[in-house]
């Protein structure tokens, strides 16, 4: 069964304890939490407050993924603010080692994130030391997007990348997962589904999240 990661960035801000009570008492996993600064990606999301806020709100795994410049600068603040996992981009760290390496050493789970357009066979020499590899299927900034299909074939090569080396790093999804394509990404080789309209837009969020959990 994969992880189910719903997407808190298409969540009601104005119901966010609602929210997160309701993803408590479902089959998730983890808690998505998009962080945008409006210089990587053309779009401001939210930031430590909100994070700091949904701590107390749930005992799940908040799964933070930084969309943002610099990263190593907010690290510690994200790690305080009760992040359990956090994930940097490929693209954003010009020293990526040095970025995963004060992930880790902060006492949190290491992800590094790939855009759509990011080949597979860069993170060869890095991939021993990450946890997960976040590969985003849609170009990130917006939620709401379709799934780039292509997206199944860099699954694939990145799942035989992980087994040749004989490693554990978990493989997650981001952007356009929806019922009707989340069983396809599962046997790709995917263990993580982030899922926010997906969710959040449904007329039964429970019902929905049980079923990504059955893909």
């Amino acid at each position: 069964m994969p992880i189910v990661a719903p997407s808190l960035l298409a969540s009601n801000f104005l119901r966010l304890q609602d929210e997160a009570n309701m993803l408590n008492a479902s089959e998730a996993d983890w808690f998505h939490l998009d962080v945008m600064d409006g210089r990587f990606v053309p779009n401001i999301s939210f930031g430590l407050p909100i994070i700091q806020q949904l701590r107390k709100a749930t005992t799940k795994v908040l799964d933070v993924h930084l969309m943002i410049e610099e990263p190593e600068k907010y690290a510690e603040a994200f790690k305080q603010a009760g992040a359990d996992i956090l994930t940097v981009h490929y693209e954003a760290c010009t020293h990526l080692h040095r970025n995963i390496q004060q992930i880790k050493n902060l006492g949190m789970k290491a992800g590094v994130a790939l855009n759509p357009h990011t080949a597979i066979g860069l993170l060869e020499n890095i991939l021993q030391d990450v946890d997960m590899v976040l590969i985003m299927s849609v170009n990130p900034g917006f939620g709401g997007q379709h799934f780039i299909p292509q997206t199944l074939e860099k699954v694939r090569l990145l799942k035989q990348m992980i087994i040749q080396k004989g490693l554990s790093t978990l493989i997650e999804i981001d952007g356009g997962v929806t019922l009707e394509n989340a069983s396809a990404i599962v046997q790709a080789g995917a263990d993580v589904l982030v899922a926010g309209s997906t969710v959040f837009n449904a007329v039964n969020p429970l019902e929905t999240i049980a079923a990504l959990k059955n893909s």
